[in-house]
């Protein structure tokens, strides 16, 4: 069974994503905040990352991602950055960050899990 991690400082949002994927056979973690995310990221090793970039507290979804992306551990896993800024600077700051893909939202649930299905496919 994958493992999926959603960070996202919403309950109704992360509840939303939890739902969109509760018909496929997926083991589902929450974080509310970058640093619990990090942390469960690191205890949990999960096969993909839904994460926010604005969160509030001491790390975003991009220095999030960093971080993953710096760990020698998890560096591996697929990070998809979900966020409400769509231009081309903030794509551009995802990808340096080290983002795996990209969704802007309001982004449909059958968008979101295509692209879960495509990493997870190639993980």
């Amino acid at each position: 069974m994958k493992k999926i991690l959603i960070v996202e400082d919403h309950a109704d949002i992360r509840k939303l994503i939890r739902m969109t994927l509760e018909f496929d056979n997926y083991e589902i973690h929450e974080a509310a905040d970058g640093v619990s995310g990090l942390k469960a990221a690191q205890d949990v090793k999960p096969d993909l990352v839904l994460m926010d970039v604005m969160m509030p507290g001491e790390l975003d979804g991009l220095q999030v991602c960093q971080r993953i992306k710096a760990d020698p551990e998890i560096k591996h896993i697929p990070v998809v950055l979900l966020t409400a800024r769509g231009q081309v600077k903030d794509r551009e700051a995802g990808m340096a960050a080290g983002t795996t893909a990209y969704l802007v939202k309001p982004f449909s649930p059958l968008q979101l899990i295509d692209t879960i299905e495509q990493l997870l496919a190639t993980a």
